[in-house]
């Protein structure tokens, strides 16, 4: 705590409460329990911090809500990229704020994920400025002014409990903190690897199209439902639309020789596809493509879209692929994660 004691001023602590509201990863609350806590010593003023807090913390929402009504759906697909299931992950967001509204801002900041995706869903719905502002500000006050406060009123045990627990924070960071970043470093080397192997077998939509007209035995996999709220949204006709995380469920699957399965999405560095590629290849099935260019790509050609798809077990089927334990009707209206 000392630390933070010594280098929090107005400036900083608008920067960090700003960045942090940038979905930047921050210590802002330790700057807040620190400005708090000079505030009580009578180093800072009470007001001047919780006003610098809430000002960062309104700016950067300001850029998202305005993200929002700009990009809408393109920048809640950024905030939900890496959540287990991102599809989930708006639907969720969706829902929750449908069901609060404007109300929801009031205590967003205290929910971790709430919080970066309300200010563009308020954008989405139509909110005017005015009241986004008044309900951001009125719930970054709450929020700032909460660990502030604390910091104001037990700066003494702070500072006590600082003394006490450096030590077990240290050894905390070098038991699991260290181990997880070097699994977090490994995990994604091994998603760049892919994705660089992947764009040397990407499929163009000239030749996917005619493999399917003239009937080959060809897999196509609809990967909307994993990346986005699919509702209402076309694909390939006789695509598998489908969630890769059920894929997690099977403990073995077969697939013929000579068996290509297609990929595509709508990200165009094809990063989701090689998250469920890294599924599926692990499942020892190695013969897969993407589509380069995406559903966007398709769409471009010209190409058949429609909202029908072919159900898993059908597919699986006409394909000649074993699923052990079998595909059954549960399956797709499941979301496990992937």
């Amino acid at each position: 705590m000392n630390y933070y004691l010594v280098h929090t001023t107005y400036p900083i602590l608008f920067v960090v409460v700003f960045v942090r509201q940038l979905c930047i990863p921050f210590p802002s609350i330790l700057f807040l329990l620190s400005a708090g806590a000079l505030a009580g010593s009578g180093k800072l003023s009470y007001a001047g911090v919780l006003a610098v807090a809430t000002l960062g913390c309104v700016l950067a929402d300001s850029v998202w809500f305005e993200a929002g009504r700009l990009r809408g759906k393109r920048v809640l697909r950024l905030l939900c990229a890496l959540a287990p299931d991102p599809s989930y992950c708006i639907r969720k967001a969706r829902a929750t704020f449908a069901g609060r509204g404007l109300n929801l801002l009031l205590i967003a900041k205290f929910v971790p994920g709430l919080d970066g995706v309300c200010p563009p869903l308020a954008g989405m719905s139509g909110t005017t400025r005015r009241s986004f502002i008044v309900h951001d500000a009125a719930g970054a006050a709450l929020w700032s002014g909460t660990y502030i406060t604390c910091g104001f009123v037990f700066a003494k045990e702070l500072e006590q409990i600082a003394r006490y627990t450096s030590v077990l924070a240290n050894a905390l960071i070098l038991i699991f903190g260290i181990p997880f970043l070097i699994f977090f470093v490994w995990k994604m080397l091994l998603l760049l690897r892919l994705m660089r192997l992947l764009r040397s077998r990407q499929m163009a939509p000239e030749l996917l199209k005619a493999r399917l007209d003239e009937g080959q035995k060809v897999g196509v996999i609809d990967l909307l439902r994993f990346e986005d709220d699919p509702e209402e949204m076309v694909g390939i006709a006789r695509a598998v639309r489908l969630d890769p995380g059920e894929l997690r469920h099977k403990r073995k699957i077969i697939m013929p020789d000579g068996l290509d399965v297609v990929l595509y999405c709508r990200s165009k560095n094809s990063f989701v596809s090689a998250r469920v590629a890294a599924v599926m290849r692990g499942h020892g099935i190695d013969s897969v493509y993407v589509l380069a260019g995406g559903l966007s790509a398709w769409e471009a050609m010209k190409f058949p879209v429609s909202l029908d798809f072919a159900t898993p077990e059908k597919e699986l089927a006409r394909l000649g692929i074993e699923v052990h334990p079998p595909w059954n009707t549960t399956d797709s209206a499941s979301t496990p994660k992937l």
